[in-house]
């Protein structure tokens, strides 16, 4: 029988499943020279997911029932998207960022399913990660995004933008 994948919301029951995939994609990062970002208690924080959850942000991916990615998902204007270094937005028309996505490894290719979900709700993206990603930024480039520039977190750090139109 053929495996069934699905994105669905995610539920305060998946917060403990979260944290193990946040945890372990952090592990997986270290391992590929992406050493600084997601520090301690980020994004693996039962507060940062409740409110996510809560807000409609978060999504689960599931294979039969089981959950083995997580992605934010959030349609409106991101204030660290308001001054990007370096190049320039292609749109200013409303979008959706795809943010904190991650897997447990079991599933491949977990962006290319995010985004396919995603602009399936709307056909503008935005997604940024940290210079040291480079299996992410492969990710973010075999979906379509185009660079656009550095922008900066609240917290001063650099992200590189992407941009899906």
């Amino acid at each position: 029988m053929p495996e069934k994948i699905v994105i669905e919301l995610a539920n305060l029951n998946d917060i403990p499943r979260l944290i193990e995939i946040y945890q372990k994609a952090k592990g997986f990062m270290r391992k590929t020279g992406n050493l600084y970002q997601w520090g301690e208690g980020y994004p693996d924080s039962f507060d940062l997911l409740a409110k996510d959850i809560e807000n409609n942000h978060l999504y689960v991916v599931k294979e039969n029932g089981v959950v083995h990615g997580v992605f934010a998902f959030i349609l409106g204007e991101d204030p660290t998207y308001q001054i990007i270094e370096g190049g320039e937005w292609l749109s200013f028309a409303p979008y959706g960022t795809i943010h904190r996505i991650a897997s447990d490894g079991t599933i491949h290719r977990m962006m290319d399913k995010a985004v396919s979900f995603c602009w399936g709700k709307i056909p503008h993206l935005r997604v940024d990660t940290h210079p040291d990603n480079k299996v992410m930024r492969e990710a973010i480039l075999r979906n379509g995004f185009v660079y656009r520039g550095i922008i900066y977190l609240k917290n001063g750090e650099q992200r590189l933008a992407f941009e899906k139109i």
